[in-house]
């Protein structure tokens, strides 16, 4: 027995504690990965020993093994929360040097680049403004909250029943104003190129059997816009693509006259009330961004204030051959090296990629239960590596009196 046994092993102990501590201390910190201090023996180097009459001569720290096992996800509701499902880091800038990390608490900054904490960058594909993803490089991803730019109407969608027992009109001239020269009405809001609305009405008038005049336009603009017909079974006839064109006029600097399809397709004359079984169109107004989601694929929607959502980036994560050879910077940032292989980065969900949960982090996957009864593990080894100090001191003692 000799001193440097117990020496090898305190330092063992004390380095088993510092792990099994520092678990302890993160067992709330987002993202955080559990470590484990593995040891190995030490035997002299010497060729005159006999193999059989090796001593060890202590023990030493052989490694700081990191799991790297899934953590508990919880939801938080907040946008810019998001939790990996599975294998995967997050991939950040750090001034245009590239670091890794599982926590998954973002903000926007004045710019409106998606960071970390200590200000790192979330890196993924760019969206274009018409929310088309580039998925040639990762950059960092910059959400854009400029209005959603309008669309101007092109097509009045209307399918409706026009009552085949409804009389013809005894007042023979038509007008707007006047409900006893049309049958049926309706309308529905249209908008123009620079997202303006206006009120289209459409006014429907029986002539014949299976024969309705069809008028339409904005308010004092109401010109006629065709002939509909029916087959006797109540399908539409004539025109065979259903589709109308009418012309209105815009006052506000937009494009005019805007010319706009009414697509009649579907609109039957049955003995029924005359009424809308479908009435849409495809334009609308400018939208502010109200908020935004994120997908379990990664993809950043944004929700605008006009209805609409558009794709303003995607997230990536990048996956490495051996995560425990990555280089731990602390700050839950890690870094590349020969020993994890280079990051293999793609879209959340493909192959050996994780998927994405927004509004949610992840836990650390520290287990307290297990930590606690290891920390009284390494503390009996440190008092018994302390006890072999103790007994060579008296021995040592016992010569020297001799």
């Amino acid at each position: 027995m000799g001193y440097q046994q117990g020496l090898s092993g305190l330092a063992a102990s004390s380095s088993d504690l510092d792990v099994i501590g520092n678990n302890i201390a993160n067992a709330n910190t987002i993202g955080f990965k559990q470590s484990t201090a593995e040891f190995a023996d030490v035997y002299a180097n010497t060729i005159a020993t006999s193999v059989n009459n090796q001593i060890g001569i202590g023990t030493q720290l052989a490694n700081v093994q990191q799991d790297f096992a899934q953590g508990t996800i919880n939801t938080t509701g907040t946008a810019l929360n998001v939790a990996i499902n599975g294998q995967g880091f997050f991939q950040m800038s750090n001034n245009g040097s590239l670091e890794y990390s599982r926590n998954g608490v973002f903000q926007l900054d004045k710019n409106g680049y998606i960071t970390n904490a200590q200000g790192l960058k979330l890196q993924g594909y760019s969206a274009s403004s018409g929310g088309v993803v580039n998925t040639a490089q990762t950059v960092p991803i910059q959400v854009q909250t400029a209005n959603i730019a309008p669309v101007a109407t092109q097509t009045i969608t209307a399918q409706l029943n026009l009552d085949s027992q409804d009389t013809i009109p005894t007042t023979t001239t038509f007008s707007a104003t006047d409900k006893t020269s049309y049958n049926y009405s309706t309308s529905v809001q249209v908008y123009d190129s620079l997202g303006g609305s206006q009120q289209v009405d459409m006014y429907f008038v029986k002539t014949a059997a299976n024969t309705w005049q069809v008028y339409g336009g904005t308010s004092g603009a109401v010109s006629s816009l065709g002939t509909v017909t029916f087959s006797s079974s109540g399908a539409l006839a004539t025109p065979s693509n259903g589709q109308l064109t009418m012309s209105i006029a815009n006052a506000d600097g937009s494009s005019t006259p805007q010319s706009i399809t009414l697509n009649m397709s579907g609109t039957t004359q049955y003995g029924s009330t005359d009424g809308v079984n479908n009435l849409a169109q495809d334009g609308y107004a400018s939208g502010q961004l109200s908020n935004f989601t994120i997908g379990s694929d990664g993809t950043i929607t944004g929700n605008y204030s006009n209805g609409k959502t558009q794709t303003l980036g995607q997230i990536v994560l990048a996956n490495f051959a051996n995560p425990n050879g990555l280089l731990n910077l602390g700050g839950n940032e890690f870094q590349e090296t020969s020993a994890s292989g280079v990051a293999q980065v793609s879209a959340p969900g493909s192959t050996n990629h994780g998927t994405l949960t927004g509004g949610a982090v992840e836990q650390s996957n520290v287990d307290l239960t297990t930590q606690l009864v290891d920390l009284i593990t390494a503390q009996r080894n440190y008092q018994a590596n302390a006890q072999t100090i103790k007994t060579q001191q008296t021995v040592d003692q016992t010569l020297i009196n001799l």
